[in-house]
């Protein structure tokens, strides 16, 4: 080991880093110039030529570069080829292609059925117990004998069974849960599907009758809206497969157009949809005759021009027989959605059926009803909701995309009708909400005249809201309105009903008004909600109406100079919903506060939020969480500036530190504010500190040395420690400096072994390896301390990497001792490579002092000694071990070759060893060997490296065996 001899290479970094530099060309720009846009020629002419031939007929240059897209496709365009083939080969779509295109039922401005019928199933529900009673025909359970050889057999048959309908047996399922109930429904579907399946087509109707039959039952009243979206679905169904089995028998042998006539339908397939109506119309009782008929009502359009248009006016005039009101408005309901699917176009079938249901009202105050309600215990208002479905569904229908002089004659019905409340609620939602703005205060008018006994006027004012928060009524009306609105809305007695209709108010005020008004909602609700915790039950309502502010209000400093503001934050007390409120309150201020800010309100106020959301973590915090919270601060902390006050800067971070000591994440961004802080100032006193300015820096190194130990990410702990190292040497605080990489170092021992990556454990060795590089590369411009002796810091690195406890069979060790030969050569140089402005480094301080350099060069021949020994003992281990030997010693060859004299004999001769002990086993990357020694050639040119040429030629390259 004392035979290696080390000596550094003198280095001109200067001359070096202009050799290094790209030499400058003139560029002239020519035909092949890569950024000249690329001709593209027309490749019909060579389609259907080889891959690679030519063609005379190509227009382009031979210069021109080819386009490797139509390499890839032989010339030929994707697109092109699909255009270019014949009819016959391109889809053909099928019957249900068709259907789709036929008739485009409305737009995407109207609501479709499927969301209101989610919303009837999970509004409607009971926990009383349900029954279904059917009359099962005597041949129900019984398959037909498709085999019959009479037809007038088969025909005797059929009519014989649809007798039975009504005639059979009873069967009667009794004490359904409403789960069950739903359940033995979707059964009834299925088995109609199966026996449509298997050619029962009559146990299909059977089916769907007896269905239709179970809406004129209304025993459980509270449950009915829920019954008939779910035997509706039955007769959807049912209408598509007939639908369906008529289509199928007109495809033959060419399908239907999109917009089929009468004239393109088939005698067979007319007289099957004839026979399907004659069947329906054998049906004895009105209702379930009325339902399967406007199930199938589209298959009108096999039997002639104005099938639909007859058909619907006939069925609305039917409806007039059934007795029950809530019955008939519900199959005015179903007689509207198809009709909107069959012929949306027919707006006046759709209107009278409208206006006839204006009639069902006399009837919902008649003795029968009441009687009806007095028994099964269900209150008038109760009772009213049920027809909300329907009639909202019917006078959507018919108010979809109708002019405005149509609104203006339903408010003229309802004004004859003594303004019912439900029906004029149902208008209100029905038509465009610009045309009920504009008549806002006669739709109020209407809502005083209202008898409030069957439906309460905090439900209307609650329509009329929606309204407006979508469409703004005139100027000149919107505080009377909200007047005329809030006084009859902070009149509400029950909590639940007032927060439900206030919630609605509260986005026509923020649009309308400014924040004193808003403030004053706020403190209605806050008087109404706080009595007995009403709050705790209408969480969801009060965090609609943090939201609506939010989105009207981006100016913090407004919004959280409203006195109520806070306050109303406070009824939110349920730990999850509070934090999820303040949540979405940082989201929208990270989101819209984009200027830096200093306002004590917004700074007080967000610290708040911000304090609420970090007191929620605790034990069982996930680390998402953590992570989602710590962003969201951050971001506060991000908008957050003094000026020039950098003393109150600091101040705040202070107070943050103490505020969100649980979250490390926040911790490590103060850490790195403070010491931007730091760097800051020395900018702005452009390296000259004062004598105020030196003590500030000191207290900002002082707050990130207190602070770091805190953190428990030990890798975090190493980079703050180096880092804020860094920002002290760069503001001349030298004892500051010494103090954080003494404690780097002093931690170094603590790394464990293997850490979590994404959830994942990886060994630690490259990121502690990491680190010791950038350690050592700070270490250039840190002096010796007086007290410590020559290198004391470089000795503590490499005193930690010796006692360190690797993992076995690891290089990680003299991986990290070639690092640092390197950092001493340079140290060795007259001039050091870089320095920190107004600090001397040990390049002063040493002077190229005699006993410096030999220290050096004493501490690299223990270093080298170290790897040579570790070589051997690799030489002497199993055939594995021979690939890390190799490059080992290639690494350390790259390190001598930079950095150590080679014209020492005995240097160079260990260069020459290393070299070929890498390329002994055949190990070593030949391309990296072969630019090495390019590398060394080049060098050998300049004059104080010409000993390299000799050395070059002692260098062979060795195959692999």
């Amino acid at each position: 080991m004392a035979a290696v001899m080390w000596r550094s290479r003198w280095r001109n970094y200067d001359a070096e880093l202009k050799s290094a530099r790209l030499e400058a060309t003139s560029l002239e720009f020519s035909d092949s110039h890569p950024l000249k846009p690329i001709l593209v020629t027309d490749t019909k002419a060579r389609r259907g030529t080889r891959k690679g031939s030519t063609s005379s007929s190509s227009s382009s240059s031979s210069l021109a570069a080819p386009d490797p897209l139509s390499c890839m496709l032989d010339g030929t365009d994707p697109l092109s080829m699909f255009a270019a083939e014949t009819p016959s080969t391109l889809h053909v779509p099928f019957a249900g292609d068709a259907r789709k295109k036929e008739d485009e039922p409305v737009g995407a401005d109207f609501e479709p059925w499927s969301i209101k019928r989610g919303e009837i199933l999970a509004r409607f529900t009971t926990t009383e117990k349900l029954s279904i009673n059917l009359c099962m025909g005597s041949e129900m359970g019984n398959s037909q004998n498709p085999g019959s050889s009479a037809v007038s057999e088969k025909v005797r048959t059929r009519l014989e069974e649809l007798d039975d309908l009504e005639e059979g047996s009873q069967r009667e399922l009794l004490n359904l849960s409403q789960q069950e109930y739903a359940h033995r429904i979707e059964e009834l579907n299925q088995s109609l599907k199966e026996a449509w399946a298997s050619d029962q087509k009559v146990k299909a109707l059977k089916i769907v009758i007896q269905c239709s039959k179970l809406l004129s039952d209304t025993s459980v009243i509270q449950f009915y809206p829920s019954k008939f979206v779910l035997i509706t679905d039955i007769l959807d169904t049912f209408g598509q497969l007939v639908y369906d089995r008529i289509w199928s028998m007109c495809t033959d042998p060419r399908p239907l157009p999109d917009s089929f006539t009468v004239d393109d339908v088939n005698d067979t397939a007319k007289e099957t949809c004839l026979n399907w109506f004659f069947k329906i119309a054998s049906i004895r009782e009105l209702l379930p005759r009325l339902y399967v008929e406007a199930s199938i009502l589209k298959c009108s359009r096999f039997l002639n021009k104005s099938g639909i248009q007859e058909t619907l006016p006939r069925l609305t005039a039917m409806i007039r027989g059934i007795g029950d009101p809530l019955v008939a408005v519900y199959t005015r309901a179903y007689l509207c959605r198809v009709g909107m699917e069959v012929a949306p176009s027919l707006k006046d079938s759709l209107k009278r059926n409208f206006f006839d249901l204006l009639g069902t009202f006399r009837q919902i105050s008649g003795e029968s009803v009441r009687s009806q309600l007095l028994t099964q215990r269900v209150e008038m208002p109760e009772y009213l909701t049920l027809y909300s479905p329907a009639i909202n569904w019917i006078l959507q229908c018919s108010a979809y995309r109708a002019p405005e002089t149509l609104l203006t004659e339903m408010m003229e019905r309802c004004k004859k009708l003594g303004n019912n409340a439900l029906l004029l609620n149902s208008v209100m939602r029905a038509f465009r909400p610009e045309f009920v703005a504009t008549r806002a205060m006669d739709f109020i008018g209407m809502i005083k005249d209202c008898d409030e006994a069957g439906f309460p006027k905090h439900l209307l004012f609650g329509s009329l809201g929606r309204c407006l928060a979508c469409a703004d009524p005139p100027e000149s009306e919107r505080l009377t309105i909200l007047n005329e609105a809030w006084k009859v809305i902070t009149k509400v007695r029950s909590p639940r009903d007032y927060v439900n209709c206030a919630e609605i108010w509260v986005e026509f005020t923020c649009r309308n008004f400014t924040k004193r008004e808003v403030n004053t909602v706020l403190a209605d609700i806050i008087k109404h909600m706080t009595p007995d915790r009403a709050f705790e039950d209408a969480y969801a309502q009060l965090q609609s109406v943090i939201r609506k502010i939010l989105a009207h209000f981006h100016d913090f400093s407004v919004l959280f100079s409203m006195e109520r503001f806070l306050p109303f934050l406070d009824m939110f007390q349920k730990d999850g919903v509070r934090v999820e409120v303040c949540r979405s309150i940082m989201d929208v201020f990270i989101k819209h506060q984009l200027e830096p800010t200093r306002d004590p309100v917004i700074l007080n106020a967000v610290m708040h939020i911000c304090k609420t959301m970090h007191d929620s973590v605790n034990a069982l915090t996930l680390e998402d969480e953590k992570r989602s919270l710590s962003v969201l601060i951050i971001g506060f902390m991000r908008v957050v500036s003094f000026g020039r006050d950098f003393e109150q800067q600091l101040s705040f971070c202070v107070e943050a530190r103490a505020t969100f000591c649980n979250l490390e994440p926040v911790l490590v961004h103060l850490i790195h504010t403070v010491n931007q802080l730091a760097m800051e100032t020395r900018r702005v006193m452009r390296g000259n500190h004062s004598r105020k300015t030196a003590a500030f820096v000191r207290a900002c190194a002082a707050y990130s040395f207190i602070t770091i130990p805190s953190l428990g990410s030990i890798f975090s702990r190493l980079h703050l420690y180096l880092l804020s190292g860094q920002v002290a040497l760069g503001n001349q605080c030298l004892s500051q400096a010494d103090a954080f990489l003494k404690a780097a170092v002093s931690i170094l021992p603590e790394v464990p072994r293997s850490i979590s990556v994404e959830g994942k454990l990886r060994s630690s060795e490259s990121f502690l390896l990491d680190f010791i590089n950038n350690f050592l590369a700070t270490l250039l411009v840190v002096p010796d301390h007086p007290e410590y002796g020559v290198l004391y810091l470089v000795r503590g690195v490499l005193n930690m990497v010796q006692d360190y406890t690797w993992e076995d069979n690891s290089d990680a060790k003299v991986r990290a001792y070639a690092c640092a030969i390197p950092l001493l050569a340079a140290m060795s140089q007259e001039t050091y490579l870089y320095t920190i402005p107004k600090m001397d480094s040990n390049e002063t301080l040493y002077g190229g002092d005699p006993k410096f350099l030999s220290e050096i060069n004493k501490m690299c021949e223990t270093l080298i000694g170290q790897i040579l020994d570790h070589l051997k003992s690799l030489g002497r281990e199993e055939q594995q071990s021979t690939r890390r030997q190799s490059t080992l010693a290639f690494s350390l060859f790259c390190v001598l070759l930079a950095h150590g004299d080679l014209r020492n004999n005995k240097l160079s001769q260990l260069a020459i060893n290393l070299w070929n002990l890498s390329h002994k086993h055949g190990y070593c990357e030949t391309r990296i060997s072969v630019r090495t020694l390019e590398y060394m050639k080049h060098q050998a040119k300049q004059a104080d490296m010409s000993h390299l040429s000799d050395m070059v030629q002692r260098l062979a390259l060795q195959s692999r065996t």
